[in-house]
C-alpha cells in the first residue's frame, strides 16, 4: 500500500470516528432547538388560551376586612382603576374612616363607596342579606331606602375580595381550645358565607371574580402557628374546589351586552353555551405585611416564630393590593408577591389550576432547584427552634441555681 493511499484511508478512518464522537453532541443540539422551539410556540400562543383580563372600570367590587390593612388597600387600589366599592367589616367607626380615605382615590364623579357594618363570620343569613340587598348599618339603623338605591346604582357584585381575617401565634399547647375555633370561623367561615351570597348571581350572569387573601403561613407551616396555619390552608382546598366547578372552559364564547346601573354601564357577559359559567378564583398569600394586624400579633409572637419571620422582609399593602388586583384581574389562580412568594406557589402548587401553559411549563422547569433551596430554608428554620429551646434550658438551669 502506497503512503498515499495509507494517508487517505486514515484519513477516512479518523472522518468515520471522529463523527460517531460528535454525534450525541449533535443530537443534543437537535433537541434543545426542538425545546427552544416548543417553549416559544407556548410563550405564542399561552395568551390565547388564558382567560381575558376583568375590567374594573364601572365594576362593583365588595371587600370584607375592607377597613383597615390589605383590604382598604385592595379597595384603592380597585376604585383607582374605576370600581365601585361596597366594604364590609365590624367596626363602623373604621369603616367611616376608610371610606373616606377609597374616594379621595377617585378617578371620575359617578363612582360610589359604601359600607356595610357586619360579622361576615357569625351568621350566614345576616351576610347573605346585607350582601345581596346593600342594607347599610348606621347607628344601629338600617336605612332601607339608601339600601335600595345602593341596589339600583351598584348592581350585582362583579368581584368579591374575601379579606377579613385575624391571626394568633403561641405554642400549640399555650393556645386556648376556642382560639382554635375562633381561627377557623373568622379566617375561613368568614370567606364561606359572603362567597356562597354572591355565587348565584355571578352563575346566572356567567362572570365574575372572587380573591381569598390567604397568607404564606397557609403554604407552609410555621413554629407558632398551630392555629393560625390551618385555617389558611383551608382557604386553597375551598378555592380549589370552587374554581372546579364554576370554572371557565375554554369553548366558552360570550357578547358583550350593557347594562344600565344608575351611575354607570358596564358590559355583562351573555352566554352562547350553559356549561362553563366563566367565574375565576385566585388565592393570594401575602408576606408579612405593615397592617395593623401584625402590630397586634407581633406584641404575643414566640421568640421562634419571630426569628423565623424576620428571614423576610415586612411589604408595604399598597404594594401587596397592587399585586393582587393585577393577579385577580387577569384571572391567575395563584398570587404572590416577592421571588420568596413565587418560590412558594411554584413548590405548593400540587394539582392547583394553571392560568397558562406557560405557568405550568415554568413551575416543571424550576420545581427541583425550588426545592434544593426550601430544603436550606426548612433547616434553618429548624436551627432557629432548636437555639431557641437550647437558650431556654440553659436559662431554667441557670435560675435554678440562683
Amino acid at each position: 500500500m502506497s503512503s498515499e493511499e495509507l494517508s487517505s484511508s486514515t484519513t477516512d478512518w479518523l472522518f468515520f470516528n471522529s463523527w460517531w464522537l460528535l454525534l450525541p453532541f449533535v443530537m443534543l443540539l437537535v433537541i434543545a432547538a426542538f425545546i427552544v422551539a416548543f417553549v416559544l410556540l407556548l410563550y405564542m400562543i399561552s395568551p390565547l388560551i388564558s382567560p381575558k383580563p376583568f375590567k374594573l372600570s364601572g365594576a362593583h367590587v365588595v371587600v370584607t376586612g375592607g377597613s383597615s390593612g390589605i383590604g382598604k388597600s385592595i379597595a384603592m387600589e380597585c376604585y383607582r382603576q374605576g370600581a365601585f366599592i361596597t366594604l364590609v367589616a365590624r367596626d363602623e367607626a373604621k369603616l367611616v374612616q376608610a371610606k373616606k380615605e377609597v374616594e379621595k382615590c377617585a378617578i371620575n364623579d359617578k363612582q360610589v363607596v359604601l359600607c356595610i357594618s357586619v360579622d361576615v363570620s357569625r351568621d350566614y343569613g345576616q351576610v347573605e342579606s346585607v350582601i345581596k340587598q346593600h342594607v347599610v348599618i348606621g347607628m344601629c339603623v338600617r336605612v332601607c331606602v339608601f339600601a335600595a338605591q345602593a341596589q339600583e346604582k351598584l348592581g350585582p357584585v362583579d368581584m368579591l375580595v374575601n379579606c377579613a381575617g385575624t391571626s394568633i401565634s403561641g405554642k400549640f399547647e399555650e393556645v386556648d381550645m376556642d382560639r382554635f375555633k375562633k381561627m377557623m370561623e373568622v379566617n375561613y367561615l368568614g370567606s364561606v358565607y359572603p362567597t356562597r351570597a354572591v355565587i348565584t348571581t355571578m352563575k346566572e350572569r356567567r362572570m365574575g371574580r372572587i380573591m381569598f387573601v390567604s397568607s404564606q403561613a397557609g403554604q407552609i407551616g410555621l413554629f407558632g402557628y398551630t392555629a393560625y396555619s390551618p385555617s389558611k390552608f383551608a382557604l386553597r382546598g375551598l378555592a380549589e374546589s370552587l374554581q372546579m366547578e364554576v370554572g371557565a372552559g375554554k369553548d366558552f364564547q360570550s357578547v358583550q351586552q350593557h347594562v344600565h346601573t344608575g351611575y354607570y354601564k358596564r358590559p355583562c357577559a351573555k352566554p352562547l353555551e350553559m356549561k362553563p359559567y366563566n367565574i375565576y378564583v385566585t388565592v393570594a398569600y401575602p408576606p408579612d405585611t405593615d397592617t395593623p394586624g401584625l402590630a397586634e400579633e407581633n406584641k404575643t409572637k414566640p421568640l421562634e416564630t419571630k426569628l423565623i419571620s424576620e428571614t423576610s422582609a415586612v411589604c408595604q399593602p399598597e404594594q401587596v393590593a397592587k399585586v393582587f388586583v393585577k393577579d385577580t384581574v387577569q384571572g391567575n389562580f395563584n398570587s404572590s408577591v416577592g421571588p420568596d412568594g413565587y418560590m412558594l406557589s411554584a413548590l405548593t402548587c400540587g394539582m392547583s389550576p394553571v392560568t397558562s401553559i406557560t405557568e405550568g411549563l415554568q413551575q416543571i422547569v424550576t420545581m427541583g432547584l425550588f426545592r434544593t433551596i426550601a430544603l436550606f430554608y426548612l433547616c434553618s428554620f429548624d436551627s432557629i427552634v432548636r437555639r431557641c429551646m437550647i437558650q431556654r434550658e440553659q436559662s431554667k438551669a441557670a435560675d435554678k441555681r440562683e
